[in-house]
């Protein structure tokens, strides 16, 4: 079999694989989050994001030393958007807490009458807060919980939409063996969906339920002179069933412990990314990072994140 003919059979693998459950609702906190997590895969299952600590793993809250904000903002095709902007800071003397907000939609929806002509532009968006609360059991042992609040809402005409509202959990936990070794297990999406009721639109519309999948992952982090390793494995589910395994693989390389270049595959993106921390009040204290990655459809997206930490 030619070297050809293998490409395009991985190709054609990955975006069957995808399919199973890119589809799925919530896929706006399955696409990558931070320009740092983004440019290595977002196997961030054991590694801690200064720009969003509690995405990936709640249980960082608890090993915080600083107060972290941070926001991100990813520009996407199709006039899609991501964006995030949480705060996260250990609670004396064992536990930790956080704040966040997630918002992804389209913009520039052309609206028209039902004469065909142009009326005016619409848009529609997911939106989620995130409170997080974690309790460090041991000293290198640690569990959290994210709390989300989400809503859906989608637009009807330029001055009516319907909505769909829910909750949802994610559990974590984090292990640090050392300083330079750190292991993760996070559940995602516990019990998340969307309810909906459409009974003012269809005459046959009802409430019902749209359930987010629930993904299980396990993953590690090994950091050895200014080369940073990450990866984690995630069993998605459409919880009682089985819809496919995502690895998420990246690597970090620092120079003059400032700079870093990044690069890595995960959430059937390839991506690189660079980064830059410096101190703006204090040492150290900023980091600014920015990722480019590139999806199996060849669809390219741009990330900028910003994180401060105090």
């Amino acid at each position: 079999m030619s070297r050809t003919v293998i490409i395009y059979l991985i190709l054609f693998l990955a975006a069957i694989n995808a399919q199973d459950w890119g589809r799925q609702s919530g896929s706006f906190f399955r696409m990558g989050m931070t320009a740092r997590s983004l440019a290595m895969g977002g196997g961030f299952t054991a590694e801690l994001d200064q720009n969003f600590p509690v995405f990936h793993n709640p249980a960082w809250s608890a090993f915080l030393l600083r107060k972290h904000f941070g926001s991100s903002y990813t520009n996407l095709t199709l006039d899609r958007r991501l964006t995030s902007t949480s705060f996260s800071m250990a609670l004396p003397p064992t536990a930790g807490v956080g704040l966040a907000w997630v918002s992804g939609g389209v913009n520039k929806i052309q609206g028209r009458y039902s004469t065909g002509m142009k009326s005016s532009e619409m848009q529609t968006g997911e939106n989620a807060i995130m409170i997080t609360f974690a309790q460090r059991i041991l000293p290198w042992l640690s569990l959290g919980a994210n709390f989300k609040i989400i809503r859906y809402d989608l637009p009807i005409t330029d001055s009516d939409q319907v909505s769909g509202s829910g909750i949802g959990f994610d559990l974590g936990l984090l292990v640090k063996s050392g300083s330079n070794i750190s292991f993760g297990i996070m559940v995602q999406d516990i019990s998340s969906n969307y309810q909906w009721d459409t009974n003012d639109i269809y005459a046959e519309g009802g409430p019902y339920k749209e359930e987010f999948p629930t993904i299980y992952r396990i993953g590690s982090r090994y950091y050895k002179k200014m080369l940073n390793v990450v990866g984690d494995i995630g069993l998605i589910t459409d919880h009682d069933t089985y819809l496919s395994i995502q690895p998420r693989l990246g690597l970090e390389y620092g120079i003059l412990e400032q700079y870093f270049i990044r690069g890595g595959y995960g959430n059937g993106k390839l991506a690189i990314g660079v980064g830059y921390r410096y101190g703006l009040f204090n040492y150290n204290d900023s980091h600014i990072d920015y990722a480019y990655s590139l999806d199996w459809a060849s669809q390219p997206a741009h990330t900028i994140s910003y994180a401060f930490n105090f």
